[in-house]
């Protein structure tokens, strides 16, 4: 028995094929070839053919092979693709608490969001979130904490702000639009045209590990520090949950623990990475600097009032956005009890 689902439309088209009984097709929102994010679903699908002995086998695909990059949660929701990859983040339109959990802005660290999403209950909230759509969430890839992002002109004051044409993702793209900014989400390939064409003045992506191959350094002039809009971020296997209930339950198991083990290698890559690649920015006449505290405090006033409205419009947002709230302040102490002194 063939486990892809694939639509009549899809297999007509060419789009995709069956494979053989056990295996399944996934399709990620990046490039395979985008350091770091773009190995990760495939490192993930080897550990799960490896761990379940080669019962379970699953065909990576890059953005666009299927369909295009933020078509691919539909397709999986219906069950035209099996399996997806993803940034939380880009769902949020249909899920919004995939907005808080995606990225939130000046909120936990790697650690902490970790702890809280398998040990603070934060998987529960958001799976009954995804549930109406007919998808199984497994938080899968844990990026650090972001760039603020590049930019054509200093921001020495809030109001360098206003009227700044921004690529911007998630919850921080709505605090800078509540500050003046002129937001959009840009799909990642598309980036780096806009910026030289001027269609956007100014933008974030990632960590400087990613943001340096895709050559931003070669066009713009500041980059900027701290990444307040996404101290830490999840990208996540996505599955459509006709295909996660064939599975049997020691398939699952393996999911989610090879999930587990792919966060792991994929912080220890991205923690080394990211001071060589500050250097190789800074190399090619980018000034790196840090945002002022003036910027920032308006910043996370605005993200604040944000969050604070979406808690109001969607009721599992509310309740993770209280959920990790809480779960940082509480486990934050711990890691303020064991600041050391420098």
């Amino acid at each position: 028995m063939t486990r892809f689902l694939a639509t009549t439309a899809l297999v007509a088209v060419g789009l995709a094929t069956p494979l053989s009984a056990d295996s399944y097709d996934l399709q990620s929102v990046f490039g395979l070839n985008v350091p770091s994010i773009g190995p990760s679903p495939v490192n993930w699908a080897d550990k799960v053919r490896r761990m379940t002995g080669g019962e379970v086998d699953i065909t990576v695909h890059g953005a666009g092979d299927f369909v295009p990059p933020f078509e691919v949660f539909g397709a999986v929701s219906s069950g035209a693709i099996p399996m997806g990859f993803d940034w939380i983040g880009y769902w949020a339109g249909q899920i919004p608490v995939a907005n808080l959990v995606g990225s939130m802005p000046f909120g936990p660290s790697p650690e902490i969001a970790m702890a809280w999403m398998f040990e603070g209950g934060g998987m529960e909230i958001i799976q009954k979130a995804y549930d109406p759509h007919n998808v199984k969430i497994i938080p899968c890839h844990l990026v650090v904490p972001e760039a603020g992002g590049w930019f054509n002109k200093e921001i020495n004051s809030v109001d360098d702000l206003k009227g700044l044409n921004m690529r911007v993702a998630g919850l921080g793209g709505q605090a800078l639009a509540k500050l003046g900014a002129n937001t959009q989400l840009v799909p990642a390939g598309e980036i780096y045209v806009s910026l030289e064409t001027g269609r956007i003045d100014a933008a974030e992506f990632s960590a400087p590990q990613l943001d340096k191959n895709f050559g931003f350094q070669d066009i713009t002039s500041n980059y900027y520090f701290p990444g307040w809009h996404q101290p830490s971020s999840w990208d996540s296997i996505i599955i459509n949950m006709n295909v996660w209930n064939e599975l049997t339950e020691d398939e699952q198991f393996v999911m989610v623990e090879a999930c587990k083990a792919n966060i792991t290698d994929q912080l220890g890559d991205q923690l080394n990475q990211q001071m060589a690649a500050i250097e190789e920015i800074e190399a090619a006449g980018v000034t790196v600097k840090r945002f002022p505290d003036e910027v920032l405090a308006a910043m996370q006033q605005a993200a604040t009032e944000v969050m604070e409205e979406e808690a109001q419009k969607d009721p599992i947002f509310a309740e993770a956005y209280q959920s990790l709230t809480e779960y940082v302040e509480r486990v934050g102490r711990w890691r303020d009890l064991q600041v050391l002194p420098r």
